[in-house]
């Protein structure tokens, strides 16, 4: 017997992008000492008062069946957020909670997407995308942005890359990039998805992580709240990577088919986790700025050390909790530098192969250690790369 063509087609039978990750793990079972900055993952845990929200629910009997779109009360809350950073209407009719961003991520393709139909995407893109969407059975269509632009894709770029497609998927602030889509980008997402009748995906589990320009959801845009699915997650917002609770935001309509996707796949968040979600959301913008604040002193951190490193290029941060590195003075792509770093220097880095073929060249580098650590491997990478120059 064989496995689906569905399930052998999702990596298509390449790389997933994620083998330096591995690596870097193999090492630590082994005992060795890495330096992690692969991954987005917090340096500080999950706040104590959100777990002992999440162990008193527990222990307050939320252990059972939870309701499948979502407790109602944490519905309303997204939606409320939502309706305050927006403008636009927003009810617990148009949230389901998910299983975390990539369960939403997944649930939004599966709500747009027939067999066979063909789902855009913007490069450099998050790893998950293109096997997302081979997952659902869906084709890919990728739309190459330029380094030199700032990885921002321009009219022409995304209307050509659209023209058979039904979806667009977009991520801003953009992970790997780090890019916050201007108001013309996102002008023009939403004119080329009423040229080109698309329903668009917006990733936007990095909107409360903000260094410069300004975070525009193209739900926001006129007439676009009836054609786009938000993704959203507590993970980066409130450091509950490993919690996974996140959501989807659309059409009422849509929501509605997305819970019986649910009902048949994940059947809910559990209760507790839920009910911790809670507490984290009624703590406010605060809570929220305080989490962010430290990846916005690092980036500023890695951008004045570059001060003393001409031959290295990079993409002023704008968002979320990574720096792109150029590192193509080295005469080395992404993949053969980031393990050549890991063998030598023993300091994990994501290729930025790993992320499209925009991004070759880079490496992703994650704000995610204390700063006086940050700074003195961030200063080692830098060192490296500038010797290979």
């Amino acid at each position: 017997m064989r496995s689906s063509n569905r399930i052998e087609n999702i990596t298509n039978g390449g790389s997933d992008g994620w083998e330096i990750f591995y690596k870097a793990r193999k090492l630590i079972a082994s005992g060795t000492e890495v330096v992690e900055l692969s991954i987005g993952e917090h340096d500080i845990g999950t706040d104590p008062a959100i777990l002992n929200a999440m162990y008193e629910a527990a222990l307050n009997g939320h252990t059972g069946y939870a309701s499948v779109p979502g407790i109602e009360e944490l519905r309303s809350l997204i939606a409320n957020r939502t309706l305050e950073k927006t403008g636009i209407e927003t009810t617990l009719d148009n949230v389901i909670v998910t299983p975390g961003g990539q369960s939403a991520l997944f649930a939004a393709h599966m709500a747009a997407l027939d067999d066979k139909d063909i789902a855009a995407y913007i490069d450099p893109f998050y790893a998950t995308y293109p096997t997302t969407i081979r997952s659902v059975g869906a084709r890919e269509s990728r739309i190459v942005t330029s380094a030199k632009n700032y990885f921002q894709p321009t009219f022409e770029q995304l209307d050509s890359g659209t023209k058979q497609a039904k979806s667009l998927l977009i991520n801003s602030p953009n992970n790997p990039t780090g890019v916050v889509y201007s108001k013309t980008t996102v002008a023009n997402i939403c004119e080329v998805a009423k040229k080109n009748d698309l329903w668009v995906i917006s990733d936007e589990v990095y909107e409360t992580q903000i260094w410069s320009n300004k975070h525009i959801s193209p739900r926001e845009i006129e007439n676009m709240s009836e054609r786009t699915l938000v993704v959203g997650s507590l993970s980066k917002s409130h450091a509950m990577t490993g919690s996974r609770l996140g959501w989807l935001i659309g059409p009422k309509e849509i929501i509605s088919k997305a819970i019986d996707l649910a009902t048949n796949m994940t059947y809910g968040v559990p209760g507790y986790i839920q009910h911790a979600g809670i507490f984290a959301l009624r703590k406010g913008k605060e809570f929220e700025q305080k989490i962010s604040k430290p990846f916005n002193r690092r980036q500023k951190l890695a951008v004045d050390i570059l001060k003393d490193f001409p031959k290295l290029g990079h993409i002023p941060p704008q968002g979320a909790m990574y720096i792109m590195l150029d590192i193509r003075s080295t005469g080395m792509n992404g993949i053969s530098f980031a393990h050549e770093l890991l063998d030598t220097e023993k300091i994990a880095v994501m290729p930025g192969e790993s992320f499209g073929e925009a991004a070759s060249g880079h490496v992703r580098i994650s704000l995610t250690l204390d700063d006086e650590k940050f700074k003195k491997t961030f200063r080692t990478v830098c060192n490296f790369a500038n010797s290979l120059s």
